[in-house]
């Protein structure tokens, strides 16, 4: 019998910290599911960790249950270092569950998440996209990531009012059926892959919500290993194939519906591509996209941050980084 859930972990060098998050798998209340971690050619051990899990796992009878992690077994792919998108959707397609849910190897959920996302699932039937809160992990920083009410969630309106993203991909599932339309994450991006398949979703499906925070994602992760360490080429990047939404939402929607959209675009272009706007390497590609932008609907500090002297604007970031830096070592050492 086919698993109701499909539980993809990509894994790329993250030896200390994919135990807890398969642990947290382990754990779970609710277990009609598989798992598999897809190993993108990782060269620090954490392959040798996941082998030794499924080894324990093996010799555990209580753990031996025939629709939990195929006979008690995690299963394993091994490729070439491909990147986020390619390993996530190469896990969904060796997967056999009616919805897919994804869990990085540094992140971890709690041991009702799928319980409460089944739950989530029996409630609101017409969704093409789940979502539930989470807990932003840092130390001096930990906090509960959303304030948004349970039931149907309008994408780009929770977007633009919170604080932070109101889909994450670790506190998400969808219909494999769904996934497959979509087309999966795209290929090729290795940072915001994510956003633009949620995107795409929220344009074509509604979005469900639970309110409760299940999952935890974890930015106390050394900076060498998470994706966001360095500026990626343009064409890596979401935030310049915002386009492509653009694009989708002016075929789709009404003009009265695609305020909020252009809306939403527009504020990930201004908040994020002030990096590249500073960097000569990449500066003439953010100022085309930042002419997208509809500058009179921005906010003054906005605009006036653009219009500052590049000079000054570097020098400003520098003082930050090394500030932010003193900080988390004096949070840590206490």
């Amino acid at each position: 019998m086919k698993p109701k859930f499909s539980i993809i972990v990509p894994l790329y060098n993250k030896a200390g910290y994919v135990r807890k998050a398969l642990e947290s798998v382990i754990a779970q209340t609710y277990k009609d599911f598989e798992c598999i971690v897809v190993d993108d050619g990782s060269t620090d051990g954490s392959l040798d960790t996941v082998r030794a899990i499924n080894d324990e796992m093996s010799r555990d009878k209580s753990l031996n249950e025939p629709h939990a992690l195929n006979d008690g077994r995690l299963s394993i792919i091994s490729q070439a270092n491909a990147g986020v998108a390619v390993a996530r959707n190469n896990g969904v397609a060796k997967s056999n569950g009616e919805y897919v849910c994804f869990l990085d190897a540094d992140d971890w959920w709690e041991a009702n998440f799928l319980e409460e996302m089944n739950r989530l699932i029996q409630e609101y039937p017409d969704a093409g996209l789940y979502a539930t809160n989470y807990v932003y992990y840092k130390p001096g920083k930990t906090h509960v990531a959303l304030k948004l009410e349970r039931g149907y969630m309008n994408y780009p309106e929770a977007y633009l009012h919170s604080d932070a993203m109101p889909v994450w991909t670790g506190a998400t599932c969808m219909p494999r059926r769904v996934f497959d339309e979509i087309g999966g994450f795209p290929k090729g991006i290795k940072l915001g892959e994510d956003f633009l398949l949620w995107a795409k979703t929220a344009l074509q499906y509604k979005v469900a919500f639970c309110e409760k925070a299940l999952a935890y994602y974890n930015n106390d992760v050394p900076a060498n290993l998470r994706a966001t360490r360095n500026l990626h080429k343009p064409e890596y990047h979401m935030l310049f194939h915002l386009g492509e939404i653009e694009a989708i939402v002016n075929s789709r929607l009404s003009i009265d519906d695609r305020e909020e959209w252009k809306a939403l675009l527009d504020k990930l272009r201004v908040n994020g591509l002030m990096n590249y706007w500073l960097d000569e390497r990449y500066h003439d590609a953010a100022a085309a996209e930042l002419k997208k932008v509809d500058w009179s609907k921005q906010p003054k500090s906005a605009t006036a941050q653009y219009e500052k002297p590049i000079w000054y604007l570097k020098a400003q970031r520098r003082f930050m980084l090394v500030g932010s830096y003193f900080k988390q070592k004096l949070i840590r050492a206490l």
